[in-house]
């Protein structure tokens, strides 16, 4: 399972190989419980979810201090793989679906992590303002956009000018146009040669 991940991030240290592989007896126990991650799917866990998330991880490298908001996080996703891979980032998980928040924290807590604040609010009631926005298939872009523009600062605290970073996949054409901005899109077949990423990308877009 944590080969999958070793596989495209060779450099990772003792303790990151640790908390990348408790991460799947800890799903499994919340998930008979909760259910956050599709059963049918889960022994693709490394692949589907973690691995997935971490494709953020190659478009952007996050510098310490940075601050970033995961949107509608459901069990954690990307924002526990990319707080084990970025240890010294702030970030804050937002669900307004309870029991998603309470898988997060239990993970968080059962794998050591220590650098996320999960909670089960919606995106409109959090005041502060974050360096990057990051979320996987939420909404549609014009409404996610809506919704946390002004929670954007500007400037710079990574590999790329502060922004949104958005897990998405097939055509998006039509969807990103809506919005008026400048996107790019990043294939993540360029960074994973699994099958499963062949129409995912990273969209993304400065403040």
């Amino acid at each position: 399972m944590i080969s999958l991940i070793t596989k495209y991030f060779p450099n990772l240290t003792e303790r990151q190989r640790e908390q990348f592989t408790a991460l799947y007896d800890l799903y499994a126990d919340w998930n008979s419980k909760i259910n956050v991650v599709s059963r049918k799917d889960f022994d693709q866990l490394y692949l589907r979810h973690i691995l997935h998330s971490l494709a953020i991880a190659k478009v952007c490298q996050f510098e310490a201090g940075a601050r970033v908001l995961d949107v509608g996080c459901g069990g954690g996703f990307p924002s526990v793989p990319l707080a084990i891979m970025f240890p010294d980032v702030k970030f804050i998980s937002a669900d307004s679906i309870g029991k998603k928040i309470t898988v997060v924290k239990g993970v968080c807590e059962g794998a050591g992590i220590t650098n996320i604040d999960a909670r089960n609010v919606r995106v409109e009631q959090i005041p502060e303002k974050f360096d990057y926005i990051v979320s996987r298939a939420v909404t549609e872009m014009p409404t996610f956009v809506k919704w946390i523009w002004n929670k954007i600062e500007r400037g710079q605290r990574g590999s790329l000018p502060n922004g949104i970073l958005y897990l998405k996949g097939g055509d998006l054409t039509e969807e990103l146009a809506a919005t008026k901005m400048q996107w790019t899109e990043y294939n993540i077949s360029d960074f994973f040669e699994e099958e499963f990423f062949e129409t995912k990308k990273v969209v993304y877009t400065q403040k």
